[in-house]
């Protein structure tokens, strides 16, 4: 599965979890919204995450 900032930020879009995650992300390590989204995939999708099968889905 690769990674696509397209669908990873429709997903962020639907789970509300997310959304807060994305957030809690660019404040601690001061990244951009792009970088933060991508750090984020590693973090709770890739790698049977608890959110690969919604982002399957998309």
């Amino acid at each position: 599965m690769q990674y696509n900032q397209q669908k990873m930020a429709q997903l962020v879009k639907r789970e509300p979890e997310l959304s807060t995650r994305l957030t809690q992300i660019m404040k601690e390590h001061e990244l951009e919204r792009a970088f933060a989204l991508k750090a984020l995939y590693h973090a709770e999708v890739k790698d049977s995450g608890r959110f690969m099968k919604p982002y399957q889905e998309l």
